[in-house]
């Protein structure tokens, strides 16, 4: 598992990104970058995480961030629940898990006893340079990402 902290660089990526054709860190270059990872499409936390994402995406835009949601899923999935749930943010596909792995996001989960492999909800605010700003881990849902948006902005000039 990755031990990435911040004040290192975001470990670099390549995957398909929902609606076609592929999204890498490089693509951002110059901006602020929110990356998200989430276990599945269509499930309640999964749900709710991306709506709040897409409600706030003004917010995150004005202040030169943008967003990134990554996960396990198909990009034929990820097209399904953007559109089921009218998310106006991209999902980026990493069924290898590669991006997940280097970003320390794939961990073992216990559940009823049972332990597993799984995506740690998890957030990442990188700087337009690259450099890892703020890393949340075990993201409990439920006003996470006005946490994420107070914290660009106090790392805004």
């Amino acid at each position: 598992m990755s031990t990435i902290k911040i004040g290192d660089s975001a470990p670099d990526f390549t995957c398909p990104k929902s609606g076609g054709g592929e999204v890498s860190l490089q693509d951002y270059h110059g901006k602020f970058l929110i990356v998200y990872f989430y276990p599945r499409d269509d499930t309640p936390g999964c749900t709710k995480e991306a709506i709040s994402f897409t409600e706030h995406k003004a917010a995150f835009t004005a202040l030169g961030a943008e967003i990134l949601g990554v996960s396990k899923d198909s990009i034929s999935k990820h097209n399904k629940f953007i559109a089921k749930h009218e998310l106006d943010i991209p999902l980026a596909s990493d069924e290898s898990g590669v991006m997940i792995e280097a970003y320390g996001s794939w961990v073992e989960k216990n559940m009823y006893g049972k332990k597993y492999m799984g995506i740690d909800r998890s957030t990442f605010l990188i700087s337009p340079d690259g450099t890892l700003l703020e890393i949340w881990r075990k993201v409990r849902v439920k006003n996470h990402v006005e946490t994420v948006l107070a914290a660009l902005e106090s790392h805004k000039p």
